[in-house]
């Protein structure tokens, strides 16, 4: 059984896909599921040809407004290895859900427009990859149209995000000069058809650069001679390949490619399970988890109420850390300090979800939760007592004060905030001596208080009218002992509890915090929650 279990944790891949919006992200992952073999014709996503829908978009609304909301999770075989692709949000308003889902992910996928570049929400995820030190991996998509200079690209991501590249292939022009790129391993020409859009495409054809005569047969004299300087170009100037810099997220491997066409895609998903690794050790309060030796254990990454409207559920996804999972199989809940049998255990393609019977460290699985589970929650085998490291609280920046048109419908309003908050989308504040009364919400990005009231109305039947507070600032009090009523805060202050009762203050103006910690002798604040 020991090396049954060794081999099929050791055959488990886990990434996640982060871009800016509308860098191709949901297009290339459509074709790593045709590779897989899940779906036969990728959906041309969100196009306005057709009224299909990408297969990782599943709410309502991001069918909607053609944005990615929450994180999905889709699993799929290919040669030989079992692939967990955790889908981001690439809007800004949602990057928290991106910040947690990167938590439950080996290495990351950086999908990068080749007409755009390095963009702002580019950085900031790629900021919390860099806290973690896990391998990413760029693809350099859309080189069907035209793009930026591909040094230029390379130089962009070493500067703005401080990481070494190394260039796995080389894009031969770009747009309709297109012609394919250049395989720098084999030495070889990898040519591009226009293949079909949304099918494997055509076969690729393979032509040796140092076969003077086949070559400029397949991409003309110009193209060559400008591909033949610029690889003498690059071997002078780029990092070599080193695959434990990789391995550290002080490297990354670059691929150049377009997903719409299907070019590049293979190769980039060959290259990118050769150079990956199989599940890592976590850390624990108990020392380091090893995957293999290690009985059953898994935190909760994300929680999401209402996946399925005919069945008022709420799921909560955990990554699977150590050991096999087995349907029916009893586990310890460390937070909520009891054993616990997890119900329903499913895996997803999407909104089409599936029992499962095992599940291994890697991999994802949804569980249905009775309302007992929180995002950062450890679960364990009976035996077992041990806590992951937590995932932080991000602190909100915009907020709202909710109130809902119809007070008759109380039960609802309060039941549906409640649990949109547990899924970690939106903060819920109470001002002090008020409670349920008069509730702040607050989130990371504004399109967050639209899916909000989207949310409550279309899942709960409640209409809410949202009145926007000029506060910009958040700290929690770590003095446990001090009654927030005692501090002498500015007239810009705000005294609240989060929904754990933990005390806080809002503020308008950030230097009114240096004045209250002034003012107040041994009052310590902090941006971030423990919890």
């Amino acid at each position: 059984m020991g090396s049954d279990l060794s081999n099929e944790i050791m055959r488990r891949r886990t990434f996640a896909i982060i871009s800016h919006p509308d860098a191709g992200k949901t297009t290339l992952t459509e074709k790593f599921l045709l590779y897989g073999g899940q779906i036969n014709l990728a959906g041309s996503v969100k196009g306005k040809a057709t009224a299909r829908h990408a297969v990782s978009d599943w709410m309502d609304i991001e069918k909607e407004r053609g944005i990615s909301v929450t994180s999905s999770v889709l699993q799929f075989e290919y040669d030989g290895k079992c692939i967990n692709i955790l889908d981001t949000p690439g809007h800004q308003d949602f990057s928290e859900d991106t910040y947690r889902t990167l938590m439950a992910a080996d290495s990351a996928v950086m999908v990068i427009d080749g007409a755009k570049g390095v963009e702002p929400q580019t950085r900031k995820l790629f900021k919390v990859c860099g806290r973690r030190g896990i391998p990413v991996f760029t693809f350099i998509n859309k080189m069907d149209r035209e793009a930026l200079d591909s040094f230029d690209l390379i130089d962009e991501i070493e500067k703005e995000l401080g990481i070494a590249t190394c260039p796995v292939n080389w894009p031969i022009g770009s747009g309709k000069d297109f012609k394919g790129v250049y395989d720098r391993e084999s030495g070889n020409i990898v040519g591009f058809s226009g293949t079909e859009k949304g099918t494997k495409g055509g076969e690729e054809i393979r032509i040796p650069l140092s076969d003077e005569e086949a070559s400029l047969k397949a991409i003309g004299e110009e193209a060559r001679e400008k591909l033949v300087n610029e690889i003498e170009l690059l071997d002078g100037a780029s990092e070599p390949f080193d695959q434990e810099m990789v391995n550290k997220g002080k490297l990354s491997p670059v691929f150049f490619g377009s997903a719409l066409t299907n070019f590049g895609v293979e190769i980039f998903l060959q290259n990118f399970l050769k150079m990956t690794m199989s599940p890592l050790p976590r850390v624990s309060d108990a020392g380091v988890i090893d995957p293999v030796e290690r009985g059953f254990s898994a935190f909760v990454f994300k929680i999401q109420a209402n996946m399925n409207k005919a069945h008022r559920d709420r799921i909560a996804f955990m990554r699977i850390c150590s050991g096999k999972f087995e349907a029916g199989m009893d586990v310890y809940h460390v937070q909520g300090e009891k054993e616990v049998r997890l119900i329903q255990p499913q895996q997803m393609m999407a909104d089409d979800r599936h029992v499962v019977d095992k599940a291994y460290a890697g991999d994802i699985i949804g569980v249905f939760d009775p309302g007992i589970y929180s995002i950062g929650d450890s679960i364990c085998a009976p035996g077992d007592r041990f806590k992951f490291s937590g995932i932080p609280t991000f602190a909100p920046e915009h907020f709202s004060r909710v109130r809902q048109v119809d007070t008759m419908k109380r039960k609802q309003f309060v039941k549906g905030i409640m649990q949109i908050a547990e899924e970690g989308a939106i903060q819920i504040f109470q001002e002090e001596n008020y409670g349920m009364e008069e509730i702040i919400v607050g989130v990371v990005g504004v399109l967050q208080f639209e899916v909000l009231q989207y949310r409550l109305k279309n899942e709960y039947n409640v209409e809410i009218i949202l009145e926007r507070l000029p506060y910009e600032h958040i700290r929690w009090i770590r003095n446990r002992d001090t009654d927030p009523a005692t501090i002498t805060g500015t007239s810009d202050m705000k005294r609240v509890r989060d929904l754990k009762g933990n005390p806080l203050l809002l503020f308008v103006n950030s230097w009114s915090i240096g004045m209250t910690l002034e003012r107040n002798e041994g009052l310590e604040l902090d941006e971030f929650s423990e919890n």
